[in-house]
């Protein structure tokens, strides 16, 4: 006899202590040209496309997990006024993945190219994709323990996914965590590497590349960042004049700061070159020279490594939008702690359990946490009312997955 499961939900006072409270902090965030994140936002990107053609043509999504992929670094003749690739990137994906809908091929390979493509060409410069690009695709549709063969090999409608279906499970045990708002220093890290990555300052720097890698720290109320961002080689003619831009690149971050975020941060920019060596790529990555990435070694769902909180080890990227409670239960507990802590104005923590085969609608328990919180009634209910409405809508994270996109890294 099958039983009917109910979320177990705790919504608990905090312990008093807050973020800001502590006396020490450190946050880093591996930028969006980090051979890592490239990896994440490859992946996410290659189940995106792949779950919109199943929808064009199919109405449905076929079962897939990408969430396996590995960059391994070209090769590059970098000096002084000279980047050149002589080597391609290599994009692997391993994972599992319909290659057809009965006799109708899915063309796989093309998306996962393309997928790849799009993303190295936003976050690269001068990224030519027939040159620079080599996909190694080791999907296979082989049948799982305890699945029947035609998940991976979908002969008729019912074997693949509707968005929002209520039979649909968890497809794992999963483990979630979330927390808002953002400390100071959470803030300083992730805006400041969105800065130096947007558009207002690449228009004014095109020589800067796009592995920006940032570290922070707070003791008390003393703030320190060390900014690691490269420059395009054949832009800069020597070190007097790297030295010169890297000047000028410092002030403007200095500035971007204090009238952002009203921090004077102890600012360093690219501690590498302390040795006399300046920090020089061809398209604007370490990956230009052999560096490798791999998905789920970065910046968590919130865009930051923050080991003073609580944070989840899933690596969401590219995982099934429609059963893999360890992409869709992420998402889910970073929009509860952002709505929960919109509503009281309270610092917030989601914990969010679940086992394999729970319903997707029901996991098993879910815990908030809420720092200077009085415990009232009125605010329980809000709460209470606002997470079960939440998990029993989980076809709207699908579809902001497949459809708008979710930044995951």
């Amino acid at each position: 006899m099958k039983t009917i499961q109910k979320t177990i939900l705790d919504i608990l006072k905090g312990d008093g202590q807050d973020i800001e409270q502590i006396p020490y902090e450190l946050v880093e965030r591996k930028g969006v040209g980090h051979p890592d994140t490239m990896c994440d936002a490859i992946a996410e990107r290659a189940s995106q496309y792949y779950s919109q053609y199943c929808m064009e043509h199919f109405g449905r999504v076929a079962h897939h997990w990408f969430d396996k992929v590995m960059l391994l670094g070209g090769d590059a003749d970098v000096t002084y006024g000279k980047g050149t690739m002589v080597k391609p990137y290599q994009v692997v994906f391993a994972g599992k993945g319909a290659y057809a809908y009965g006799d109708e091929p899915i063309p796989l390979k093309k998306i996962l190219f393309d997928a790849a493509k799009d993303v190295l060409l936003e976050v690269t410069t001068g990224f030519d994709p027939e040159e620079h690009l080599v996909i190694d695709c080791r999907i296979v549709d082989h049948q799982g323990a305890g699945r029947k063969n035609s998940r991976y090999r979908p002969m008729v409608e019912t074997d693949m996914i509707e968005i929002g279906d209520p039979k649909l499970v968890s497809n794992d045990c999963n483990l979630l965590h979330a927390h808002a708002p953002l400390s100071r220093l959470e803030k300083l890290v992730l805006y400041t590497e969105r800065y130096v990555n947007g558009p207002e300052f690449k228009k004014v720097n095109p020589d800067t590349g796009w592995d920006v890698k940032i570290f922070g720290s707070r003791r008390h109320e003393d703030f320190k960042l060390i900014v690691n961002m490269p420059f395009l080689a054949k832009d800069i003619h020597s070190l007097e004049g790297y030295f010169a831009r890297k000047k000028e690149c410092q002030d403007q971050i200095a500035r971007y700061i204090h009238e952002t975020l009203g921090l004077t941060p102890d600012l360093m920019l690219n501690a590498t070159d302390r040795n006399g060596r300046p920090y020089l790529t061809a398209l604007g990555s370490v990956a230009d020279t052999g560096d490798v990435g791999v998905v789920g070694r970065g910046n968590r769902l919130n865009g930051l490594i923050t080991p003073m909180r609580s944070m989840s080890i899933e690596a969401p990227a590219g995982k099934n939008p429609l059963d893999h409670t360890g992409k869709l239960y992420g998402v889910l507990a970073q929009r509860l702690a952002d709505q929960i802590f919109e509503t009281i104005q309270k610092p917030t923590e989601v914990h969010i359990f679940t086992s394999k085969e729970a319903p997707l609608h029901n996991p098993d328990e879910i815990a908030v946490r809420i720092q200077q919180w009085d415990g009232n009634e009125v605010d329980r209910k809000r709460i209470e009312d606002l997470v079960m409405n939440a998990v029993h809508s989980m076809g709207d994270v699908t579809t902001d997955l497949i459809f708008k996109g979710v930044t995951m890294w």
